[in-house]
């Protein structure tokens, strides 16, 4: 929020950097920022004001309820992110050939005369601020970044485009605001880059969204921002990805990097975004890593996916033939089409979900055909087709007992509850359903696929004997590991929930009271109506009930999707069926993947294309990022040779900045003093200690395995008995990953 300081210049420059604050080069400035100061302490005041009164507002329902329930969620996003940022917003100006001066924001602003005070970064009128060169200008003859440091401006750096190199409203330095933040201390949380991206990344992030990008770069070559800036910027240019559109996923490697990462959509203006660990996609308990690279190979393919479908078939067994069915009231023969269309629609539902709907289909066979032959036809008529309304047709036909999925309106159907409960207490019924169709476990399904060596033989006909036998011998593991999670995944949404039923069955009766209570829902928002459009009349069938079932989806697994779009983070690292796991939640293919192929653990020696049309993702736009802006060269002259000597097409990136800091070498017993000078000698920033799982964590000072660094950066990384990680491909990679998550200073201790 603006404060008083606001009203005293905005520019807080340093002694060396006085020559900056000339009144030529910074009054323009200076009004520009009174003026959005005043302005952004009057809309909030605004938004407060209108958001205090919508909360308080008394709305019956009908159109102006729903109106008021959008505009309390537009205000309060709003809001969030005026408070979160005042004038330090802006991250930069531009001037075009004509002499107008354009202010660039996280978000846009304008006064009450619609005059605009800030262009929202993500706008098209704001493209050329990040994307203009000395060679493309795109129309503008300067650009102004500014770095900013509690509120005040600290620093700012101008570039001129202007065809004699002359712009008297500038401040020429000798070096870019972007190679200047380079040097900066690190922070717990990764920050954003917003004022000083590059061209190059600009059009990564403005790419279209269909199909599947690749952004392919080493360290520090900005991979992960360039991700974090694309993600903001698909939610608030892409209508398919935005609210109502099925949303965004932005999935990273591990925990450490999620928690490292997740302030940086907000600081962009957006929250709209689910980010997890790729892990976090299944709730798999406290998972492991799989130790056995073996097992890991073996389960990490893709048709292991197909296998737990298949060991999902073998439990579904319907009678093929004429089936005699005992009841009360004499024998019922049940045909080979009529079972058939009991368990019809296998495809749609998970077997648990289509168990509890074929029983009901069950039951109202039995029921009707014993009203129609048994009983004379005293029950209910098989007829009122009107009910369901047009075009639901025979087949789709919902049960009068079901579970409400169909029926939107009904309110009961006038049924004989003895017949049915009759049929549904009847023991040898119940075992001739539950052979046919029995309730699975997806957890225990898959364990007994897993150590069971004729079922998976069966379901998995690749497998060598050998391959059976690595998988059997590993036996149920006490906890799932991450090579486990895709398979668990898969098994959970083939099997589905295993209470389906019970609760069903206990709820049955308050579904038909629910049903009435939203027939009465129904009418009261169409008859509260009062808008000329008439929008709650427009609410029928699914529209309506897709509304009214917002409270239940709340409960649902917020990353089982679909999602609109899928940004992927160190996406060298997936496995085929880890990579399955995640296509499932995007059917639209539209995807962002990040990664780098010299830092796969396991190897990599396809190219992405070869690799992404494996798995189902062809054709894909491979795009390179090669220059390093985070790691000094210094650093990179000693990690590159590391790679190579595994990899030796390896794309290793050019390192643009040095810090005249040589890596430094010592032993294993220094680690502590090294740390304990760190501390002493820097006020701020952050350190790490790799490869030493006994050194406790301080405040400033992680510690951390080589796998779970990957994705972060730390101003000082002390990287202890490298040599330990193996001289294998995996080995090479993890000395090569810790190494260059240094952005000032890297001691190897042995």
């Amino acid at each position: 929020m603006p404060s008083e300081k606001s009203q005293q210049s905005v520019f807080d420059l340093p002694p060396r950097l006085q020559r900056k604050a000339d009144p030529a080069l910074i009054d323009r400035d200076e009004r520009q920022f009174a003026a959005i100061a005043r302005v952004l302490a009057a809309e909030v005041e605004r938004t407060q004001t209108r958001l205090a009164a919508l909360q308080h507002e008394a709305v019956s329902g009908g159109q102006r309820a729903l109106e008021r329930d959008l505009e309390v969620q537009s205000l309060s996003a709003r809001l969030r992110i005026l408070r979160r940022f005042g004038l330090d917003a802006c991250i930069g100006r531009m001037v075009d050939e004509g002499g107008i001066v354009i202010y660039i924001g996280r978000f846009g602003l304008a006064d009450a005369a619609e005059e605009r005070l800030l262009m929202d970064w993500r706008a098209p009128a704001s493209a050329p601020f990040f994307a203009a060169t000395a060679a493309h200008p795109l129309g503008l003859t300067s650009r102004r970044r500014y770095r900013w440091r509690e509120g005040r401006i600290v620093d700012y750096w101008d570039e001129v485009f202007a065809d004699d190199g002359i712009d008297h409203s500038a401040a020429l330095d000798d070096q870019s605001a972007f190679i200047a933040s380079l040097g900066g201390s690190r922070s717990p949380k990764m920050r954003d880059v917003l004022a000083t991206i590059q061209s190059d990344q600009d059009a990564i992030i403005r790419a279209d969204a269909r199909g599947a990008l690749v952004v392919d770069g080493g360290p520090g070559t900005g991979k992960t921002v360039v991700a974090l800036h694309r993600a903001a910027y698909l939610l608030y240019a892409d209508p398919r990805v935005q609210s109502g559109g099925g949303g965004l996923l932005f999935v990273g490697p591990h925990r450490p990097y999620v928690d490292y990462v997740d302030d940086v959509l907000p600081g962009l203006g957006e929250d709209g975004a689910l980010v997890c660990a790729v892990n976090d996609l299944v709730d798999g308990g406290d998972v492991g890593e799989e130790d056995d690279p073996e097992v890991r190979r073996l389960l990490g393919d893709g048709r292991m996916v197909d296998a737990v479908a298949a060991a999902v078939r073998l439990w579904q067994r319907p009678p093929r033939r004429r089936t005699p069915i005992e009841t009360a009231w004499g024998t019922v023969v049940v045909t080979p089409a009529e079972w058939a269309e009991v368990f019809a629609d296998a495809e749609a539902l998970s077997h648990n979900a289509l168990r509890a709907r074929a029983r009901d289909r069950l039951l109202d066979l039995l029921e009707d055909r014993i009203d129609d032959e048994l009983r004379g036809g005293d029950g209910v008529a098989d007829g009122g087709d009107e009910s369901w309304g047009e075009g639901w047709g025979e087949a789709s036909r919902p049960s009068s007992r079901s579970d409400g999925d169909f029926d939107a309106y009904g309110s009961g159907w006038g049924e004989d509850e003895s017949t049915r409960e009759t049929l549904e207490n009847d023991d040898e019924l119940r075992a001739l359903f539950d052979r046919s169709w029995p309730l699975l476990d997806a957890d225990a399904l898959l364990r007994g696929l897993l150590t069971t060596g004729e079922m998976l033989r069966r379901c998995a006909p690749w497998l060598t004997p050998a391959d059976v036998d690595a998988v059997i011998a590993r036996g149920a593991p006490a906890a799932w590991t991450d090579a486990d999670l895709p398979l668990l995944d898969a098994a959970r949404i083939a099997v589905g929930d295993a209470r389906q039923e019970m609760r069903e069955r206990r709820a049955r009766r308050a579904a038909a009271e629910e049903r009435r209570v939203m027939s009465d829902v129904v009418s009261d928002l169409i008859a509260a109506d009062d808008g000329d459009l008439r929008i709650m009349s427009m609410l029928r069938g699914q529209d309506l009930r897709r509304t009214l079932a917002q409270r239940a989806a709340s409960d649902r697994d917020p990353y089982a999707g679909p999602f609109a779009h899928l940004v992927i983070d160190e996406a060298q690292e997936l496995t085929d069926a880890q990579w399955r796991m995640l296509l499932r939640r995007c059917p639209s293919q539209s995807v962002t993947i990040v990664g780098d192929r010299a830092q796969a653990r396991r190897g990599f020696p396809e190219n992405w294309g070869e690799r992404l049309a494996r798995v189902g993702l062809s054709p894909a736009f491979v795009t390179t990022l090669s220059v390093n802006y985070r790691t000094p060269s210094e650093v990179m002259d000693a990690a590159g040779p590391v790679i190579r000597a595994v990899l030796p097409d390896a794309n290793v990136p050019a390192s643009i900045r040095s810090t005249g800091t040589p890596v430094s070498y010592g032993l294993r017993g220094d680690l502590d003093a090294i740390v304990d000078a760190w501390e002493r000698e820097s006020a701020d920033g952050t350190a790490v200690v790799i490869g030493a799982p006994a050194f406790v964590p301080r405040p400033r000072v992680a510690s951390l395995d080589a796998q779970r660094v990957k994705g972060l950066e730390f101003d000082l990384v002390v990287l202890v008995d490298p040599g330990r990680f193996g001289d294998d491909v995996t080995g090479a990679v993890d000395r090569y990953v810790a190494m260059t998550r240094a952005t000032q200073r890297l001691v190897v201790l042995s």
